[in-house]
Parts: structure tokens; sequence; C-alpha cells
């Protein structure tokens, strides 16, 4: 909070932030007719759209004080957006006003008292967020007074001889250095120990406690020709500290990170090594892949933040590995590439380096963006690249700066780059809990190599980043050499020349649509090329995917959406990466751009139609959810169906967006290495949820799997049906997310946990370091250990004795399936298709989940034989059934043995191969309750005995964690090490909580993923408050959640399954129908005819429960949205099956008046007409909720029965008309979602 005076002396206290949508009308109170006169007439939610940085001042009432507007390009539309430079050029004398240092003030509005005040705050925070801005420029009438706001810090700019300009306008300019000047750096002296003291005690006390009470006054008068400190002082106080140094261990860089793009940080050398030997013989992809130019220096790929492939000697997924390689060994000629060589000392920088100015882009579709690709085991993994060349680099060994003055960081390195004039490097080492600060937001972070161990992030910048000269201009038929060199080791280098080709030649590409391209120039020297394109599939996007997060999208016109195909840029300029977009859309005269990444197919190369650049654009764009889209009758809807560019069913690709608002909207980059274990939906479900954060970047989030990510097989495959679906995720669902854009992912298994050096060992003993680390693991079906009972002995169950529990320790069976995720399902497919389908044999099919009948309906569809087929199911451990439905269960029967489905009840696996050696399986025994029995076997599918992996078990016991029969922890998933978490079936709560049945088995999965994502994000997100402790006596409670689990999948006959039911300890169902607060049951159709539909409503009339089976598909994601719905939101549902109006559940859940509830947005309604019945919407009128509690506490007396009153009572006062206008609004809102629903004015 700061302090402001009125003119009248008095103080108020507020609060400087960004502008908010529900400040509107707080800034329209505070525009006058004196407002109009200077702006014009202004509509402020479309100004807040299009302004690149708007600023806020409340009070600590929320109350809006003042407010201010600012925009690249000049008010009154005197001049074009993309023209303003010249023209200010040729009509002003100041010619140093530039797109990149210069604003323009389009709004001010202030508390007329306060105006002083208010002003001078928002001016000084505007040149404290944008550090480049050193002009803020004003043009109003001229007939029009500044005013005694903006008057006291503007001045007048005046017009050159011969000017053309305006004369009805006047441009005035308000100065930095006023306000926020460039810091004065010099060399440090002794006596500067006692201002610079407090800065480093504010931060922490370790330096002190390290090295003696005077380390600073020792440090800086330690200073010779490789050690230098160095201050910034303001009005002759030092405030900030720096120390350099040139010596540099390069040695344990070059082992630790990937410094390849930056040649090593060292001189180029005729004897430098920079790619592995090859052996004389025919090369492979993999061999293409590790190559680098001999000739060449190696450039920083897109996965500036992620793990080099080079180095990682964990096994890689060979889909990725094929294209992995090329994103990370992108280079530029030396020879060729012409370097920026010019003394440019107005500039700041004395001399810029020969080194050469490379590129900074990968094409690609399915590639990392900011994290480690999956990683394989190579023997180039150990080879690393060997620098000849002197040292180029210094590093910053010590820096602090005060708080206030964190701004002016970037002043520092002007001045060190000076004391090192043979050094092109600057570099800085931070631990990885450190936040990322603003110097260092200018930076480059290094790819941290496989095998580092080193607890620091490595940034890099080099001597050219100073410079200013950054100009962005559209293309021209003559830069196309300039840019083919710029782009020429580049994987899609044609298709960005193409595309350049396209816009000199025709502006437009062959089917119409307008392209653009623009360079970036530093100094004549193009540095980077963007080519955008309109974006012609806006409604597709808009009614697919989230983007009214971030827009108003009835203020943006279809030509300012444009479609970002190429970007590349130098690394050296990484830090303009945020102003080469922000001009591109001025230029472009664009307000939004969208950039999509589409998956990439297990077989797929990278040339296909949807090829884009791969730009490291990604991380200064947000990632942008995706919509759950209504599966919609069409043939029912008929003309009233949604338009086909909504409706229609097009590859799904995961979206980036950023638009004006964004670009100056800083995110909060976090360094912590957070390592997940599992790939499990809950494990999914948290990467999901941290990587759709808008405004935090995790440039480390690893995921380990056996499997690497999911979703990569082909979507038709009929191997996907051996296990049942949870619903969680899909193949859309990992099209959209595209994991593989953030996530490090590492393929191989946990073996070890090392709390002590905090890292996992995965598979062959490598290590990956973790700060935080997440266990979800979940649970798989082991191997199953035979009892070994003679069935020649005709031993039954009971003299058996079995122990579910106990561990198969011998040689695992080759045709002996565990299956547990799409990649094993996958697997035994094609096991089943090369040596089964068309063979003889048995398939037996063991255990008593339901999954057992989802791969008998699989095996059937492959064409095997039902009398091949043999379902074996041990005795049940409870009286539910995995079914737990009569009419299903006798469906099922029916069709098994209609298909000759043999199927064994209460039998217990005795031996395979009569106890002989099991590998392979040839016969299986087993006994029952009477006689036991053999059967012959030729592949053998196990779902029995789910429990925790043997070596995910091994690894956790072996750490010390807590571990009772699965992995203990609270209820905020946190284990006994405060570092480590889990969830899902893997855990158990803790004893102390008294509720041993309650597990995180019983709960979605989803959901537990979301909520663990939340609970660490308190650890990160600064826009959180913190979190404050329960109360003693709410601290043992359970979490409960909410969210639906759901089963679905194909059973025996054909029968589309699905049961969606709330969390909840299994009972058997006719156990439920009998408590006398169950609700009510609607049944329509017949289970073995395929036609089966129930619902269970609860005493509460909201709907529990919904079980299918039908033999015709239905719409999945529709029904899931009928959970948790009160039954009168369903056209009154049980009023109408009293009446016997509804025979078919799937005929009425298909009519048009239920679209509504399937839209994504009908949440928001609800939640928004609650608000309207429990907020009061007039002066002295109570809220219909007030009423209740009067009600139910005796304090109202009623001469009527209460639900009428309030029945009359809402007709009879504003809430009717208000609940009327917020539906109507919601369906005018989605109409093209929702054109079947009618309103006032359409009919």
């Amino acid at each position: 909070m700061t302090a402001i005076t009125s003119a009248r002396g008095n103080t108020e206290m507020v609060n400087v932030r960004r502008t908010e949508s529900h400040d509107v009308s707080g800034i329209i109170s505070l525009i006058s007719y004196f407002t109009e006169k200077m702006f014009g007439r202004i509509n402020v939610i479309y100004l807040l759209e299009k302004a690149n940085l708007a600023v806020t001042l409340s009070n600590e009432k929320n109350e809006v004080f003042a407010h201010a507007a600012f925009l690249d390009y000049p008010n009154w539309n005197l001049v074009d957006q993309a023209d303003w430079e010249s023209f200010l050029h040729e009509n002003y004398s100041d010619e140093k006003c530039t797109p990149l240092n210069t604003l323009f003030m389009h709004l001010f509005v202030a508390k007329d008292e306060y105006a002083v005040g208010c002003a001078q705050e928002i001016i000084r925070t505007v040149f404290k967020a944008v550090p480049e801005v050193h002009f803020i420029l004003l043009f109003i009438p001229s007939v029009v007074d500044l005013g005694p706001g903006l008057g006291a810090f503007f001045e007048q700019m005046t017009s050159v001889p011969g000017s053309t300009v305006d004369v009805d306008f006047t441009l005035f300019v308000c100065h930095r250095h006023q306000h926020c000047p460039q810091l004065y750096i010099r060399k440090a002296r002794v006596e500067d120990h006692d201002d610079l003291m407090p800065i480093f005690m504010h931060h922490n006390e370790i330096l002190r406690e390290t090295y003696g009470e005077y380390f600073l006054a020792e440090l800086i008068d330690a200073q010779d020709e490789k050690n230098h400190a160095v201050v910034c002082e303001d009005d002759g106080t030092a405030v900030g500290f720096m120390s350099v140094c040139s010596e540099v261990n390069i040695q344990l860089l070059h082992d630790c990170f990937d410094l390849g793009p930056f040649h090593g940080l060292c001189k180029p050398h005729p004897d430098d090594i920079l790619i592995l030997p090859q052996e004389p013989s025919i090369e492979t992809d993999e061999d293409k892949s590790s190559q680098t130019s001999q000739e060449a220096e190696s450039v920083l790929s897109q996965n500036s933040e992620c793990i080099s492939a080079h180095d990682m000697d964990i096994q890689m997924d060979t889909k990725t590995e094929d294209i992995l390689p090329q994103t990370l060994d992108v280079v530029t000629s030396h020879s060729t590439t012409e370097s920026v060589q010019h003394n440019v000392s107005e500039e700041g920088v004395n001399t810029v380096s020969n080194a050469e100015l490379p590129v900074d882009d990968v094409r690609g579709t399915d590639l990392k963006a900011t994290g480690t690709p999956t990683l394989e085991t190579d023997e180039r993994d150990s080879f690393h690249p060997v620098y000849r060349g002197a040292v180029t680099a210094f590093c910053i060994q010590l820096f602090c700066i005060d708080e206030k003055h964190e701004t002016r960081s970037l002043d520092f390195l002007q001045y060190v780059f000076n004391l090192f004039p043979d050094k092109d490097f600057c570099i800085i080492t931070v631990p990885h809990l450190v936040p990322e600060f603003l110097l260092i937001q200018n930076f480059v972070r290094v790819n941290p190599s496989s095998n580092s161990t080193l607890d620091h992030e490595l940034y890099v910048f080099h001597r050219a980043g100073l410079l200013k000269s950054f100009k962005v201009r559209a293309a021209t038929t003559s830069d196309t050499p300039a840019v083919e060199m710029l782009i020429k080791t580049l994987d899609l280098n044609d298709s960005i020349l193409d595309d350049l080709k396209v816009f000199t030649q025709a502006r437009r590409d062959p089917d119409g649509t307008p392209v653009q391209a623009f360079v970036a120039e530093v100094l004549d020297q193009i540095v980077g090329i963007s080519v955008i394109k309109n974006e012609m599939d806006i409604e597709y996007i808009r009614s697919h995917y989230n983007i009214e997060d971030f827009i108003y999208f009835s203020h943006h016109q279809q030509e300012e959406h444009g479609h970002l195909y190429h970007f590349a840029l130098n690394p050296i300029f990484h830090h303009y990466t945020k102003y080469f977009l922000k001009e591109i859309l001025r230029l472009a005269y664009k307000s939004c751009l969208y950039y999509p990444i589409y998956p990439q197919s297990v077989d797929g190369e990278f040339q296909n139609p949807y090829a884009h650049s791969l730009t490291s654009a990604l991380h200064y764009m947000v990632p942008v959810r995706p919509r759950r889209q209504i599966v919609y009758p069409l043939e029912k809807l008929g003309i009233n169906a949604p338009s086909k560019q909504v409706s229609k069913d097009q590859l799904s690709y995961a979206l980036n967006h950023i638009n004006r608002k964004l670009m100056l909207e800083p995110k909060v980059s976090i360094n912590a290495r957070i390592v997940v274990v599992g790939a499990s939906n809950v494990g999914i479900s948290f990467l999901e949820t941290l990587i759709f954060c808008p405004h935090l970047k995790f440039n480390n989030l690893t995921l380990i799997s056996t499997h690497g990510l999911p979703g990569k097989n082909p979507p038709d495959s009929k191997n996907r049906g051996f296990l049942i679906h949870s619903h969680c995720f899909n193949d859309k669902d990992y099209a959209w997310m595209s994991l593989c854009s953030w996530v490090n992912v590492v393929v191989g298994k946990m073996t070890g946990i090392d709390r002590a050096t905090k890292h996992v060992v995965v598979s062959k003993g490598k290590k990956v370091p973790y700060d935080h680390l997440v266990l979800c693991t979940g649970q798989q079906y082991q191997v199953p250990c035979p009892t070994g009972a003679e069935i020649s002995k005709l031993q039954t169950n009971r003299e058996v004795i079995h122990s579910g529990k106990q561990r198969y320790t011998g040689e695992v069976p080759t045709n002996l399936f565990n299956l547990s995720d799409d990649e094993d399902c996958l697997k035994a497919g094609h096991w089943l298709k090369e040596n089964f389908i068309n063979s003889h044999g048995n398939v037996i099919v063991y255990g008593n989940t339901i999954d057992i009948y989802s791969t008998a309906q699989t095996l059937l569809s492959l064409g095997i034989h039902g009398s091949r087929i043999h379902l074996v199911q041990p005795p049940l451990s409870s009286n539910v059934t995995c079914l737990n439905n009569n009419a299903i269960e006798k469906a099922v029967k029916e069709a098994l043995s209609k298909n000759d489905v043999r199927v064994y009840y209460d039998s217990i696996l005795a031996q395979w191969n009569e106890g002989d050696h099991p590998n392979p399986i040839t016969c299986a025994s087993f006994t029952t309750n009477t006689r036991p029995f053999k059967l012959q076997c030729t592949a053998f599918f196990n779902f029995s005995n789910k429990g925790v992996d043997y070596e995910t078990f091994k690894a956790i016991n072996d750490a010390c964690l807590v571990y009772d029969g699965r992995l203990v922890i609270d209820a905020n998933f946190h284990t006994n090490d405060v570092t480590i978490r889990a969830a899902g079936p893997l855990t158990k709560f803790s004893n102390i909580y008294y509720a041993n049945e309650w597990t995180h088995s019983n709960f979605s999965s989803k959901e537990i993923g979301f909520q663990l994502a939340a609970a660490m994000l308190n650890l990160f997100d600064p826009t959180l408050e913190s979190v404050s402790e329960p109360p003693e006596d709410l601290d043992r409670l359970i979490p409960m959640y909410k969210g639906c689990k759901i089963q679905g999948g194909v059973l025996p006959g054909g029968y589309n399954y699905l049961h969606i039911s709330k969390p909840g300890i299994p009972t058997h169902l006719d156990v439920q129908i009998t408590q006398p607060n169950y609700g009510m049951q609607i049944i329509t159709g017949d289970a073995t005819k395929g036609n089966y539909f129930r619902i269970h409503v609860n005493q509460y009339s909201m709907v529990e429960t919904i079980t299918c089976l039908s033999k015709e598909p239905f719409p999945v994601s529709n029904y899931i949205c009928l959970f948790g719905q009160h039954e009168r939101v369903l056209n009154n549902l049980c009023s109408r099956w009293k009446e016997g109006l509804i025979k078919d559940l799937y005929s009425y859940f298909r009519e048009p008046w239920s679209m509504a509830i399937y839209h994504d947005r009908f949440i928001d309604l609800k939640k928004e007409l609650r608000q309207i019945l429990i907020s009061s919407q007039g002066d002295g009128l109570p809220s219909l909720e007030q009423l209740v509690h009067q009600i139910v506490d005796g304090e109202l007396i009623l001469s009527e029965k209460p639900k009428k009153y309030l029945k009359r009572f809402f007709q009879q006062n504003i809430y009717k008309r208000r609940v009327e206008e917020g539906i109507l609004s919601y369906l005018h809102y989605n109409n093209y979602h929702l054109p079947m629903y009618a309103w006032p004015g359409i009919v």
C-alpha cells in the first residue's frame, strides 16, 4: 500500500495493481466531461481489451481511485498505428522515441483531489513495470489543458519547422529520468559497506554467518584484474552491489550443462571437437541425429529450458527418438553467418564480439518446449563436445539490490561488460528454489545435462543483448538471402522460406488466406523472422477452447485474430521475444495470436500438413484449456443444430495464445524440480493443473514412467478395450494438453529414493534429482502366486492355504499378461495376433474385477472363438461384485454363454504346468469348493491380486517412508518427508484419522490430482493467499472429494457399459435400496435387450448414480454432466416418471431441452442464479436466503405454507426478472453452442 495526499492535505492508502474487469464500473464513474474533451469518448471495456498496460489505484475498500491505460500507438487515431515512428521523427524534434522505449497514454482518470498523487504513482509504476520504456507520450486537443494531475509530469514536445502535424493536437511527453532514472554504476569502495549491509541482511544472514561480519568489505578490498566489485547508487547512496569474476570453472559447466548453443562459452578454435566421431558404417537415424555441423557453432534450440538428450542414460521411447535430437542439434554456420561487429558506444556496448548470432527456433509439432523430452540410453550420451578456445565468459559471484530499485538491475551489465572487453558472455548460477529475480529474466536459461547433480540453474547473457536498436518491420524480397542464412539449419527452413516467398509475392497463400511476414533487425542485421496468417477458424477455436478466459471475444474483429506459423529469434536477443510479438501485433493490426501444437503420431514424421515451427515464443504464450463439447443428436436437431464450424470433428491440438493485454504481463518462472513418478490419472491430472496456470512457468517438471506419456497409440486401436475405462482422460485430452511441450519425460522405473541427496534412482541406476517428489504410481495387477496345491489329491479351497498378498518370486512366464495401461494392452494385442489367433489353444482370463469382462469382449472382437476363452474367477473378498447390478450381471452371463465362453467360479490358481518350469505356461490347474480342474493354456491374462508394485514398495520402504500396506499420507498429501507427497491408490490415510476404510481409491483420480496440484501451488503462486492452519478439532478430518467415479467399456455381447456414482465405500446394491433414506430409482429398458438405463435420485432429489447398458453407442460425456443435478433441472424427471411420461431415458436425454445441461458453462449459470437468490436485489429487500433463515428460525410468522410464500415473494419481486434475464443472457451469449433454444426477439 502507498500513501497519497490530496490537495487538501488528506491522506489515503492505495494499492497499485493491474486493472481487472471488475474495475470497469469504478473507472466509468471517474470519467468526466473534461476526460472526454481530453481523450475523446472512450469505451472502457474495449480500451482495456486493446491496452498493453492498464493500471488501477484502489483503496483498502477496493474503490477505484485512479486508472490509466497505455498502448503502443498514439491516441486520437492521428496516424496509422504501424507508421507512428516515422510520423514522430518527421514532425517533432526529439528523435529518441522508438516502439521499444515508448508507450502512449490513452486514458487517465482520477478522483479530482487526489489527481496529482495518483498520476505520480501510476507513472512511477509504469516505468518500474516496463524497464525498457523511457517515454510516455500523450496527444490531446490543443484547446484542452492537461489539468493539474498530468500537467505536473508531462511537458510539451515542440514540432519541427515545416511540420505537417495536425495543429488541432498537441503532443506531450513524460520522461523516465524524472521518475525512475537509470542508476549510476561505479566501482565499489570499502565505505559502501554500511549502505549495502542492510540490503544483504534484508534477504538472509547466511553470508555473514558463513564469512563473518565484514565479508563485504573484504570482498570489495580484494579487487584485482580478475575480480571486480561494482555498486549502483541513487542520490549518492549505494543501493545495489555486484561482484564479478573472470575465472570460471568451465569444465564443471561443460559437465553439467548443454553449452553447445553458446559454443561452450569459448572462442572458436580449429581443434574443437563438436560431434561424436562416426565409425565407418551405414548411418542410422540415431547417428544422424547426434551430429552437428563440423564447421558450425551450435545454436540454442527451442528447448532452451530442457535437459539435452545427448546426455541421458535412461531408455528413450523409440517413437520420439527419431525426432528429438534434431530439436537439440540445430546449427548455424559460423563461417558464413555475418556477425555484429560494430563499435556502438552510444548503445552502451564498446564492442560486440565476432561470435555469431545463432537462431532460436526448432520445427516440430509434438516436442517439448520447455523441458526434457523422452530420453534413451546410447553411446553418445557420454559424449561432450571439446572446446579448445579461450574462455569468453565471466561470472556474477554476488548480486543484491534494494527492492525499490530492482527494475534497474540491468543497468549493471553495461558497466561490467566494459570491465572485461575480451569476454562475450556474462553468466550467473542460482539455486533451483530461488525465485527468478528481475536481473536473470533478461538472461537465457541453459539446458542442464541429464547427469547434472548441480543444485543450480545456469543463466547466460551475451554482450550483444545490451543493444537497444532492436527493430521489427515487414519483410521484403531483399531479406530472403539473410533469412535463408539465419534459418538454413532448421528442419522446417524450407517451409519458412516458402511462406516468406508467398508473402513477398502475393501476400496470400493459395487458399486466399492473408499472410504477413516480419523480420527483426539489429544494426541492419536480421536476427529474427516470423510469419503469421489470419486465423480463419476462429469460430471453431472459440467454441472448443476457453479463449474467453483471456479476452472479451465480442471486442475483437475476426481479422484481428492471427495464427502464428513461424517464429525464429537469435537466443542472444531472447529477452526481446515479447517485444517482437508485441510489434507483430501492432504492425499486423492484430489483437490476438494463436499457436497450435498438433499431436505427433506414433510412426509420424514431422512433415505433416499441420507442421509449424516450434517456437521459443511458446514460453511467453499461455496454454488455453479446451472446452468440454456437447455430443449433439444432429439428426434430431435438424436445422436447429449448431453450425458445422462448431460441431465439426477435426484433429485435436493444444492451443497457445497471446494478446495485447498479456504482452507486458510477466510470468512467474519456477525452477523448482518437481518430479512425478507414475503416469497414472492422478499424475496426469496433477501435471495438467500446473501447466494450465497461465501466469506460472514451470521449467523443471519431470515425469518418470515405464512407458512415457500416455496417448501415443492409434485412437481406433481395438487393443484398448482390454481394460475398463475411467473416463478421466482420452486421446483428445492428451492432444489438448500436449504434455510433451511442458514436461520432461524419463522412460524408466523408480527403483530407489535417496532422501538425503534428494534424487530418485531409476532403471540402470540413473539418478533424477528433485526438490519436490510426487509419488502416484497407483496399483497394478501383480503376478499371481500359485498355491502349489496338488490337484491329484483332489484338494478343495478350504484345504488350501491361500494368501492373495503372497508375492510371486519365480520366473515370470512370457505368455502371462498383467495389463496396466494402453501400452501393455497394445503389446498383448500384437502378441495375440502373432502367436494365438491363427493357432490352437486356450486363453485363460483369471480374476474377479470388471476387467475380465472387457478383456473377454476384446478377445471375442479379435476373432477368437468363445470356446477358446475361459474366465476363471477366484472367490470374492466381499459380497459386492464388480458390476454390482443383478440385471447387468444376468445379461453379461447370457452373452458369455451365447458365445460359448466358459466361466468358472470360486476357483483358486493352484499350479502352472503341474509345478514344472512355468515359462511358457502350457496348462494351469485350479482348486474349487468341490473338485479341482486343469485347463490347457496358451495365454494367461491375470486380473487378480491388484497391489503396489514390489520395486515401488521396496524403494519407498528403503527410503524409510512410513508404509502400512500402502504409503501413509496425511490430509494434505504429505508423507513423513516434507518434500515427498503422494496420492492415489498407492496411498492410505494415517491411522490418526481413524478412517482406514477411506482411501484415495474411493474418489475420482482426476479430482485427487487437481487437489494435489492446488495444495502444491500454495508454495509457488504469489497470487494465492497463504493457507492458514486448520483448527485443532478439524486437522484430524480427512478431506472428502465430491467428483464422481466412472467406469466404462464394452462388455461381452457388445454391450456399451457406463457406471457413474458418487465416491463411497462399495456396498451391495440390494442393501442400498433397502435403506430408508435411499431415494428412488428410475429404470427404463431391459439389460438383456441392450437398452437398460438406470438413474438413482437420492433423498435430496439429486442424481447420485447413473448406469447404462446399451447395444448402441451413447454420449458418455453428456451423461456425466447429469451427475449431481437436481431432478427438477432435468425437466422434472421424477414427476414425469411417476406420471408415466418417460418410456426411454436414452431418448429423453437426447431431446433438445437437455442440451444446455451438457454445456460446459451450465455450472457458471447455476452459480450466477444462486448468487442472485442469496444476495439482496434492492434497498430494504431481503434476499431469498435471508427469508428462508427467518422462516426456519421462527422470526417470520406466516399465514400460508412457507413454500407458497417464498414462491409468491420470488414472482412478485425483482428476483424473477433477474433470474430470467440471467438465463436469457446465458442462452444468447452461448448461442453458437445452443441454437436450439429460442429467446425473445427471434420468435
